[in-house]
């Protein structure tokens, strides 16, 4: 019975003594949480405010949680009478063992960071990288999020991006459009020239400063190939694009300007 007496009465003291630190160590944790999505979310709109970079402000917010967090863990570790300094000298060793095994990772953050201070391109940009090719969505730590124009999602590792080349057709405000259009060999050529002058100069959208531009440039095994160049918003780069070939094959069907196809022709001796 002594016996049963002294172990409750040393249940009791144990939860009397880390009771209290335990609901202290989970009090800290929540209201920790909380407060730092609370200061993490004012602080990214009093960068919106601020008219600050959306690149540099989803990237920041992502920083800015993980290290508030971080201090709310080790003080809900400290809050159980737990040694955070021997905790934080433990937890620098295991971060040096377990950074050696990701290095690609770390690869990455230190990309985004290059990607962040030298900013090749920004969230909202229409870009070719690492093999992708599309709408920038995110940048984080690890990756870039990259929608193409089909609405797929392809995540693309920062390093990957970095070590390859990148093109960004968003960061000019205007773009040419350049075309190859072919004739036959009995047609007029001038009036094939003129006609795609006509069509360029006559869309409101392309530009008269650069002014539009037309020209031979090859004869080839079964055309005479013009090289037409004009000037656009890059908002408006691709419906000019496709629009504009189309154009040019109503009209040159009206003009009787024939589009040749490759072909060959075959002499027999009989």
């Amino acid at each position: 019975m002594n016996e049963i007496l002294s172990y409750s009465d040393m249940a009791i003291m144990y939860v009397s003594q880390y009771g209290v630190k335990v609901v202290a160590a989970i009090a800290i944790f929540v209201v920790g949480k909380w407060a730092v999505q609370k200061i993490t979310l004012f602080l990214k709109n009093m960068m919106i405010k601020s008219k600050v970079d959306k690149t540099l402000v989803e990237f920041a917010e992502s920083l800015i949680y993980f290290v508030l967090f971080l201090m709310v863990v080790l003080a809900s570790l400290n809050a159980l009478g737990i040694n955070t300094t021997s905790f934080i000298a433990v937890f620098g060793a295991a971060s040096l063992a377990v950074g050696l095994a990701l290095q690609g990772s770390l690869a990455n953050i230190g990309a985004a960071v290059l990607i962040i201070l030298f900013r090749p391109f920004k969230v909202g940009d229409f870009i070719e990288a690492a093999g992708a090719t599309g709408t920038v969505d995110d940048i984080n730590l690890f990756s870039t999020i990259i929608s193409p124009v089909d609405n797929r999602t392809i995540i693309v590792p920062n390093a990957a991006i970095i070590r390859g080349n990148i093109t960004n057709y968003s960061n000019k405000s205007k773009r040419r459009v350049d075309h190859i259009f072919g004739i036959g060999y009995d047609d007029d050529l001038k009036l094939a020239k003129e006609t795609l002058m006509e069509i360029m100069m006559q869309d409101e959208r392309v530009f008269q400063d650069p002014a539009p531009f037309v020209a031979v440039s090859e004869l080839g095994d079964s055309s005479v190939n013009f090289t037409t160049r004009a000037w656009v918003k890059t908002a408006d780069y691709w419906n000019v694009y496709f629009e504009m070939i189309e154009k040019v094959k109503l009209t040159f069907d009206e003009k009787g300007i024939s589009i040749p196809y490759p072909q060959m022709d075959i002499h027999t001796d009989r």
